[in-house]
């Protein structure tokens, strides 16, 4: 019974007393292996699912053996595993080179290196790609909340460190973490000196981007259902910042890739490539100005585009340090290479103005007019009859334009984000069929009418719109704002912007509502107790997350000198940061080396005052060794002068009662005096 009892007790424990009970190596085992995990979690969805999988695996065997006290797997084992690790990361990636196969072999090694960990060395080796794998993390998102869950892993992989330098015994974790975060703490002004006065010297300040890898942002191409796609992502695409009063929000468009070239499925540009060869080979288009200027800037998040949105239209390349802007020749702009990163920059737009009015339809390019043959058949019929009713014929091309909007508005059409999968005709299905789409459905059906209708027309994409955010007093623009809308020419007036979205849906441009993806169970419940506070969190968070990007990740050279001319310098460069630099290391040195030296000396009075005694008895020929305590000196005393000294040996127990007993029978300042009093044997007895 009582053995039944007792078993019956041990099963019952719960799992943090057992895990108490472990012995040290199986607990430090567990710690490390969770803060890998920790390390691997925000990398799960960029790692191939076999990566994932793979390192799950070996980090939960891995704790197995060690709660058991098993024996680990020999080298055999490691050896298939690592070989198929290396054939799996070619076949994924095509290649063992660059960042994305370099991070999934980090990923497996780190995991498989847990399988060696049979000694001190083996745990440092894991410590170092731990720091190794943290740093990866930064190669895709330098976001707020990873800089923060890599802050965590990093303090775990300190603790684990100091807890390795600790062999003896079984220390506390919390002990570990809490000379961890002491030292991170020691270290911070460190870094806080580094990050700002390092120099950024390109190339080879920055993180490791894989061109091949697409993010989110706008194409160079529309098919029907790529805009809608990425519509319905409520991530940010930029944050403006407008100098002055913003343009009212019917009028806040930012110009992205124009679209003029139709092949009966696809819109694409009239040149393939942006830049100055685009610019080149279309034609100029003289900007006519009316009204005070907008001066603003945008952030623009990493996007592996080239674009640069703009407020339409810009009159002035976008300026940023570094930043190289091209017109694309039909008043977009773009940087000659894709934005990979933060970019900051700053522009001057007019909101009223007119583009290309001067000259004569025939001067427009002919590609305007263009449609393909054997598409959309009854909206080239559509078209005739508009002419035919219309008071002025072919010839009143605005009555044309407004008699298409005045169609959308009054003909059912629906703005929706569901509107199905359109076959070959689209403009036909949209204007016959369906009548519902999304911008892109509605923009790319009016055009290709008007070009029916011979009037020149093209598709401008980009955002429209934004959410202000008085936190901040930046406005948001997410890509659920990304727009399409057209541009016709008119004679006298150029290129016009008409945006037939608007008379399908005015709420989509005068109160700036959009359509929205069906959120989530927590996010309805929780809209619904209290929709003030998530959008007050949101706003909060999104501020933050601003301030992150405009200190921390939009810290660059220009803002590094000028910090240089804030404090007294003329025309700083580089060379001067780096003195700067090195001066303030030397300064950190040198008070190191006195804290040191200072430290040294007011070592730990309780020490103090035993070495002082040790000394003295060395001197009066009592044989004491330097790590002597206070318990073997009083029985040296004892044993060398007899009951004499017996006074001087219970000092010396008071003495080491005082720092290890529970109840210190006297103060460290009272054994001072009294010894002070004491009568002390000499060599001579």
């Amino acid at each position: 019974m009582l053995t039944t009892a007792a078993g019956t007790g041990l099963t019952a424990r719960s799992p943090l007393a057992r895990l108490r009970a472990l012995p040290r190596e199986a607990r430090d085992t567990l710690f490390l292996l969770v803060v890998i995990g920790w390390l691997v979690l925000p990398q799960v969805s960029r790692l191939p699912l076999w990566c994932t999988a793979l390192t799950a695996i070996v980090l939960a065997w891995r704790g197995r053996l060690a709660v058991r006290g098993s024996p680990l797997p020999r080298t055999r084992w490691l050896l298939v595993l690592l070989v198929a690790t290396l054939a799996a990361t070619f076949a994924t990636h095509r290649t063992l080179l660059g960042r994305d196969a370099g991070v999934t072999l980090i990923v497996v090694l780190l995991a498989l290196k847990t399988l060696e960990l049979r000694a001190r060395r083996d745990a440092f080796v894991v410590f170092f790609l731990g720091f190794f794998t943290m740093l990866t993390n930064f190669f895709f998102s330098q976001s707020l909340a990873t800089a923060g869950a890599m802050l965590v892993g990093l303090l775990g992989l300190l603790t684990a460190l100091v807890n390795a330098h600790m062999p003896v015994g079984r220390p506390p974790l919390a002990h570990a973490a809490r000379t961890a975060g002491w030292m991170a703490l020691l270290g911070a002004p460190i870094m806080a000196v580094l990050f700002v006065l390092f120099p950024r010297l390109a190339p080879l300040w920055g993180l490791p981007g894989d061109g091949m890898t697409g993010r989110s942002g706008l194409s160079a191409t529309m098919q029907v259902g790529t805009v809608a796609q990425l519509a319905l992502e409520e991530g940010i695409a930029m944050r403006v910042r407008f100098d002055g009063p913003p343009p009212p929000g019917p009028l806040m468009y930012f110009r992205g890739p124009v679209l003029s070239s139709f092949d009966g499925r696809e819109w694409r540009p009239l040149v393939s490539r942006p830049g100055a060869d685009a610019a080149a080979l279309l034609p100029p288009v003289r900007l006519q100005a009316f009204g005070p200027e907008v001066r603003y800037t945008v952030t623009l998040e990493a996007n592996n585009r080239p674009w640069l949105p703009v407020l339409d239209a810009a009159i002035q390349p976008p300026a940023a340090p570094g930043l190289e802007a091209v017109p694309g020749g039909e008043l977009q702009w773009s940087s000659r290479r894709p934005v990979t990163d933060l970019l900051r920059y700053t522009a001057v737009s007019q909101v009223d103005y007119r583009a290309g009015a001067q000259g004569s339809a025939a001067g427009v390019l002919p590609q305007y007019r263009d449609l393909p043959a054997g598409f959309n058949p009854r909206t080239l019929q559509l078209a005739t009859e508009m002419i035919r009713s219309a008071p002025g014929g072919a010839a009143d091309k605005p009555a044309l334009v407004e008699a298409a909007l005045q169609r959308l508005r009054t003909g059912g059409y629906v703005y929706t984000l569901d509107p199905g999968v359109y076959g070959e005709h689209t403009a036909d299905e949209f204007w016959f069929d369906r009548k519902e789409g999304f911008c892109e459905h509605i923009a790319s059906a009016f055009v290709v009418l008007m070009r029916a209708m011979d009037i020149p027309a093209r598709i401008v994409t980009g955002y429209q719109g934004g959410e202000l955010n008085p936190v901040d007093g930046y406005w948001v623009v997410r890509h659920s704002d990304a727009h399409a809308w057209a541009e016709v020419w008119l004679a006298g007036r150029g290129w016009v912007r008409v945006d037939p979205t608007g008379a399908v849906a005015p709420s989509r441009m005068g109160t700036l509502q959009r359509l929205r993806a069906p959120q989530g169970a927590f996010a309805s419940a929780f809209a619904t107790m209290s929709p003030g506070l998530l959008v007050n969190f949101r706003q909060g968070w999104d501020a933050v997350n601003n301030r992150w990007n405009q200190w921390i990740l939009n810290y660059t050279q220009s803002r590094q000198l000028d910090l240089l001319r804030n404090v007294g310098f003329r025309s700083p460069d580089w060379a001067d940061l780096a003195l700067v630099l090195i001066g303030l290391l030397v300064a950190v040195t040198l008070c190191g080396i006195a804290w040191a030296k200072w430290d040294r000396q007011r070592q730990d009075p309780w020490l103090r005052l035993l070495a002082r005694v040790r000394a003295r008895l060395v001197q009066a020929g009592v044989p004491l060794a330097a790590t002597s305590g206070p318990r073997q000196m009083a029985q040296a005393v004892t044993d060398r002068f007899g009951a004499s000294a017996q006074p001087l040996a219970d000092w010396l127990l008071r003495l080491e009662a005082q720092r290890y007993a529970r109840h210190a029978p006297a103060p460290l300042p009272a054994l001072q005096r009294e010894l002070q009093r004491l009568s002390w044997p000499s060599a001579a007895q």
